[in-house]
Parts: structure tokens; sequence; C-alpha cells
């Protein structure tokens, strides 16, 4: 079972680079550009693959730039008591 299948251990994938992201030294900026980032390519690349990420996929189809940054930066934050730390 992929990852992306299950929506907690998709928040716990997401949390544990989170931190490890953190604990390398990335800033809050650009970890949530490439938060954006890896958005912008699931969006496109990926298929939704629980109720969770089909919402996320119909908010992201429909968000202007902007919008898609602030969804990016609430997935971040939403994932960050997640994972192991």
């Amino acid at each position: 079972m992929s990852v992306l299948e299950n929506w907690d251990e998709w928040k716990n994938f997401l949390g544990d680079r989170l931190h490890h992201a953190q604990n390398e030294g990335m800033n809050e900026q650009v970890i949530n550009n490439l938060a954006f980032e890896v958005g912008d390519y699931l969006a496109k690349q990926v298929d939704p693959k629980n109720v969770q990420e089909r919402v996320l996929a119909d908010l992201w189809s429909v968000a202007s730039e902007q919008e898609k940054h602030a969804i990016a930066s609430m997935m971040v934050k939403l994932v960050q008591n997640n994972g192991s730390h």
C-alpha cells in the first residue's frame, strides 16, 4: 500500500520530512515553497487516493497562485505534530 492511500500515513510521512528539513536548518519560507512545489506536482501528476486528497486536489484546481501557497502553508502547519520527532 502506498503512503498516499492512507491520510494518517501521508500526514506522518510529511511530518517526518518536515522535521528532517527543520533539523537540517531549512527555514519556514523555504519549507513552505517546497510544500507548494510538492502540492503542485501532486495536483498535476498524481490521482488522489483518498477523500482528503480529493478535497485538496479540488481546492488546488480552483485556487489562485496566492491561495495555493496558503494551502501549502496550511499543510505544513497540519503536519507539524505528525511523524516521529
